[in-house]
This record gives C-alpha cells, structure tokens and sequence, in this order.
C-alpha cells in the first residue's frame, strides 16, 4: 500500500488547497470544495491542513491526501504536525501521508518516534525540511520522502522568491527522494523541478489561494499606475 501510494504521484502535480484562519474559505465545506475542483482540474493528490478539513475531503475526493496540522506553541518554533497526538489526529481523519516539519530546530517530539509511529499505523510520511542536512536526517529517521517545503522559512536558510531549484539539486545529487514544494507560481517553474529530479510536486498558492493571486494582480497594476510614462492615451 506504502509503495503504491508514492508511485502513483510520482510525476504528478499534488495541490495543497489550504485557507488561512479568518479569510472567507476557511471552512471544512470549502475546503472540500476546492479539493473537488483541484481534482477535476488533474491534480492526482492533495495536501490539506487540519483534521476537520482532512476528514472534510477524504469524504469528496478519491486521491492521495496529504495531511498537516498546523499548530502554534509557546515552546517551539515547529508548527508543522509538531506533536505525536498531531500525527495520529491527521492519521485518524483518513490522511494517507503524514506532513511534520523536520527542520533541525527544537521539537516538542522526537522526529525518529514519530515517523516511527506513522510506519506502524499503516500511513506514509512526509518530512518538510530546508536544508540538505535536514533532508538527509529525515530519511534516516524513518521519512518516507522529503520535501523542500520549509526552505527559506527558517531564520538559518535563505530567503527566497522562487522554488528551492538550488536545495533541489542538492538532494537530487545525494540520491534523495524528494518532494518540490513552496512558491511555485507557473507550470514552467513545475517542469523544471521534474527535470531536477522531483518525484512529485506540491502547488498551493498559484491554484488556490485567490486572494494571493489577486493580490499579485493588483500589485502589478498599483505599480503600473504609478509610472504615467508607461500609459498609453485612449484613442
């Protein structure tokens, strides 16, 4: 089962439909529609935040779901699935891969028992990590695939505007499995983390994120008006 799951994403696009607390999509029925649409659209996979949400969509979708908790503590900078009771949550609401962040930095739960527990209760495992460091010690401690999801959203590595093509490289290099994921904005910067040895990839932002897009949009166009210059007169 383990093995199938993995196979069947690999050379797809996976789609994280996610909403940030207090914006208009913010909700189980939502977020389970956009799931629908995704699919509809071909994405082979999903990766969907929150227990209510992953059990939301594993009800309306018939695909790899990719599950997380986000969880914001007082003791750690983890936020990513950061407990044991996080992982089995997600497990328990019908996700068949489990996301934790596995970056370097202090956790509140051992990383080695925690993908451990995910292998024994029949899911896979995906740790998001930064640094080719990371990527390797997550595959040591069990992970069953990484991801380049948190590169450039920790204070040691660097920031970054576009896809981590560089981390990419690196894991490529060192026989990794890996997983291309964060800022990935056109289906051109999706072709290139294929060719640099992705198994799969993961967008959010550029499919589901319409106040993002938007936000991009309006941007342009803020900065357009205020270059007159560049305006051309009505006919």
């Amino acid at each position: 089962m383990q093995a199938g799951l993995l196979a069947k994403l690999d050379g797809t696009i996976v789609v994280s439909c996610q909403a940030e607390p207090g914006l208009p999509l913010d909700a189980p029925e939502h977020i389970a529609a956009m799931a629908r649409s995704v699919v509809l659209g071909g994405a082979s996979g999903v990766r969907i935040e929150g227990a209510a949400n992953i059990a939301a969509v594993c009800r309306q979708v018939d695909v790899p779901v990719i599950g997380l908790i986000k969880a914001r503590r007082d003791d750690t900078e983890i936020y990513i699935t950061p407990t044991l009771a996080d992982a089995v949550a997600i497990i328990d609401a019908g996700a068949g891969i489990v996301a934790i962040d596995a970056t370097s930095r202090p956790r509140p739960a051992d990383l080695k028992a925690m993908f451990g527990t995910i292998e024994a209760r029949g899911r896979l495992s995906m740790g998001d990590v930064a640094t080719l460091d990371e990527g390797k010690r997550a595959i040591d401690a069990g992970a069953s695939v990484i991801s380049t999801t948190m590169a450039g959203y920790t204070d040691y590595s660097t920031e970054r505007r576009g896809p981590a093509f560089d981390l990419m490289e690196e894991f490529a290099r060192a026989g990794l499995p890996f997983v291309a994921e964060g800022r990935i904005w056109t289906p051109q910067e999706a072709v290139r983390c294929f060719e640099l040895g992705a198994r799969f990839i993961v967008v959010g932002g550029a499919i589901t994120r319409p106040d993002a897009i938007t936000r991009r949009f309006a941007d342009e166009v803020a900065a357009w008006s205020v270059r007159p210059q560049l305006r051309r007169n009505p006919s």
